[in-house]
């Protein structure tokens, strides 16, 4: 199924939805539209991301663990924050590679100029800065004040091109959220029509809204059919809807033989019972805010490329939000992009897209925490644990002894196995040099630190 044809790459990435949250993993509320592109390409069922959005999102953008740029956290640092403009991101590179670049809806990897999509290897955007929760400010009658009094910024929905300060384009209130997916997808389909009569490759980058609070069902979708009972159950509704409508569009467009389509989470689910809402992450332990369980890292994903990606396929390989970079770079031609000048975290799954591998190449996986430090690592079904959180409101905290689980077995992470036996001492061996590997590739660039400013990573030094 090798091809040498330059796919368009369309990419959707939704927000805080659990591995479980579609019917094609066994969610309860009906996603016709997104069980169809799973069946008509790769879902996978072992696809993990990292800790917060921004982490994850950053990960796609470079192809690199976010502790490497500094972006492993949602929180703003001192000044500026965000990816610096000398990470070479898979926008930049597939505009390297002749590609037209878009982004559409929610960025979280810088708000100043700079280092807004624009300058990060797009073409043209449209969407917010930082994170929906924004939405909500103008709701607090002490924010209204404040903003005026202090002269704060009110939150924006902004749009940008390239080589152009981006410029605010309506305010991000409740009055837009419910509508903001509807705007989001309008945007991005009609850019898929543009770009389809164009005459180069394109790469869109479709980052939706839901489903993240403060949340509002769309008028179409709010309490409209007797089978869904709570918000949560309408705003995957309107998101299956939504993924048909970008899917329609490619179609439409006459596209899809050469139009590689993903789909997946940038988080797992979060659970607010008090907004009313649900969420799933299947039969895994924990959830956003309880790393490193399954829970908080696994998340669903599928992949669609007609006749050239199998169809109807489900896989338990590995693949992590880091692997997208170097994937995308081989099947644009452009792996020669791929720097070497800095560590790369994600590995090449072209070939198994392409059915002409049974493996995608990730064997381990390496998990940090939203401090930064490294709270697990995966090989295989072995998981070890050497942090963890019970909570938002816990910290992070070091068991008396690395805790082991059996994935294969025990997808709960409910049973510690040296609790039960001491003979599993094997499986450090497995999953321990990974770790040494990553901190042999620190060693590399001794005078790198996260986020700082300059121009480009020094020269490698060798490390025995």
């Amino acid at each position: 199924m090798a091809t040498d044809r330059k796919p368009n790459i369309v990419f959707v990435l939704c927000d805080n939805v659990g591995w479980g949250d579609f019917s094609c993993y066994g969610g309860g509320t009906p996603t016709p539209r997104i069980d169809k592109l799973a069946s008509e390409g790769i879902r996978f069922n072992n696809y993990t991301v990292e800790a917060q959005c921004t982490p994850t999102r950053s990960a796609i953008m470079t192809g690199r663990q976010s502790v490497r740029s500094g972006t492993y956290t949602v929180i703003p640092g001192a000044g500026k924050n965000g990816l610096t403009p000398w990470e070479y991101t898979i926008a930049k590179l597939l505009s390297d590679a002749g590609y037209a670049t878009s982004m559409w809806g929610k960025w979280h990897l810088g708000d100043t100029e700079g280092r807004l999509p624009t300058d990060q290897g797009f073409d043209e955007w449209w969407g917010y800065r930082n994170s929906v929760d924004e939405a909500g400010y103008g709701e607090y009658a002490m924010f209204r004040a404040a903003a005026k009094a202090r002269g704060l910024e009110l939150p924006k929905i902004w749009q940008g091109k390239k080589g152009q300060k981006s410029t605010a384009v309506r305010e991000l209130n409740m009055e837009v959220r419910p509508l903001l997916d509807e705007l989001i997808v309008g945007k991005a389909t009609d850019y898929i029509k543009r770009a389809a009569v164009g005459n180069k490759p394109f790469f869109t980058y479709i980052a939706l809204s839901h489903v993240h609070p403060p949340e509002k069902a769309h008028p179409d979708f709010d309490q409209t059919d007797p089978s869904r009972l709570g918000l949560y159950a309408d705003l995957i509704a309107e998101m299956d809807h939504r993924v048909g409508q970008i899917v329609d569009c490619v179609d439409a467009a006459g596209i899809a033989d050469n139009t590689l389509i993903v789909f997946s989470s940038d988080n797992a689910a979060l659970c607010v019972p008090s907004s009313g809402f649900g969420g799933s992450n299947g039969p895994w332990a924990g959830d956003f805010f309880t790393p490193p369980t399954e829970g908080s890292m696994r998340v669903p994903a599928m992949v669609r490329w007609p006749e050239t990606v199998p169809a109807g396929k489900v896989t338990e390989e590995m693949l992590s939000a880091h692997d997208w970079y170097k994937t995308f770079a081989t099947l644009a031609g452009a792996s020669a992009k791929v720097p070497n000048d800095r560590p790369m975290d994600g590995v090449d799954a072209s070939k198994f897209l392409l059915g002409e591998s049974e493996h995608t190449g990730r064997d381990a996986l390496l998990f940090f925490g939203p401090d930064g430090s490294l709270m697990s690592v995966k090989w295989h079904n072995i998981k070890i644990w050497l942090r963890y959180s019970e909570s938002i409101a816990k910290p992070i905290v070091s068991p008396q002894f690395p805790m082991i689980f059996d994935l294969g077995s025990d997808p709960g992470e409910r049973n510690p196995l040296f609790a039960d036996k001491m003979d599993c001492g094997w499986m450090f061996e497995c999953a321990v040099p990974f770790v040494v590997e990553y901190r042999k590739s620190i060693a590399q660039y001794p005078n790198i630190k996260p986020g700082e400013e300059f121009t480009g990573y020094p020269k490698a030094k060798s490390v025995a």
